[in-house]
C-alpha cells in the first residue's frame, strides 16, 4: 500500500500565487469557465493583497493539493460577523483522501476563533458529492430561505 504525502493546512499570502494559481483555474474550470491563469491570478493576487478574502491551502512541499476560499459578511439579524465559504476544491488526483474534509475543518476552525457566528455556502444542485461532504460535517440546507440573484454583468 503506498503512503500518502503528508500535507498541511495553512494560510495563503501572495509568495503562494504559483502554488493556488493552477488550482483556481481547474476550480473555475469545473464550473464550466474557461481556464484562464493569467485571469486566475490577478484575482487571486488582489484579494490577497487587500486581504478582502481569506485562502487555506492544503499544501506538501511544493505541491498544493486544493484550497478553500473564505469572505467576510456580517449578519444583520444577529449582529455578528459569518464567513462565506465561497470556494473549496480539490485536485482531482487526491480527492477521497480527506483533503476536503481537512481543509472544511480548517475554515471552520478560522471562522470560530474570528467570533463569527456561523459559516455559510452553497454549492451547485447536482454536486452530490460535494453536498454529502458538507452534511456530514454538519451543514443543513437552508428551508427557510430562497437564494435569489441579479446578474448585473455578464461574465
Amino acid at each position: 500500500m503506498r503512503a500518502e504525502p503528508a500535507f498541511e493546512i495553512r494560510r495563503a499570502g501572495v509568495p503562494d500565487l504559483d502554488l493556488l494559481v493552477p488550482l483556481f483555474d481547474a476550480y473555475r474550470r469545473f464550473y464550466d469557465q474557461p481556464g484562464d491563469p493569467a485571469l486566475a491570478r490577478e484575482y487571486l493576487a488582489a484579494r490577497l493583497a487587500r486581504q478582502e478574502s481569506i485562502v487555506l491551502l492544503a499544501v506538501s512541499g511544493t505541491t498544493g493539493y486544493g484550497f478553500v476560499q473564505l469572505y467576510p459578511s456580517f449578519c444583520s439579524v444577529v449582529a455578528r460577523p459569518i464567513w462565506i465559504l465561497y470556494d473549496l476544491f480539490v485536485s482531482p488526483a487526491v480527492r477521497g483522501r480527506g483533503h476536503g474534509r481537512h481543509l472544511m475543518e480548517a475554515a471552520r476552525s478560522f471562522a470560530a476563533s474570528t467570533g463569527a457566528q456561523r459559516l455559510v455556502l452553497s454549492t451547485a444542485e447536482n454536486n452530490r458529492t460535494a453536498q454529502s461532504l458538507y452534511e456530514s460535517l454538519g451543514y443543513r440546507r437552508d428551508t427557510v430561505f430562497r437564494h435569489y440573484e441579479l446578474t448585473l454583468q455578464d461574465p
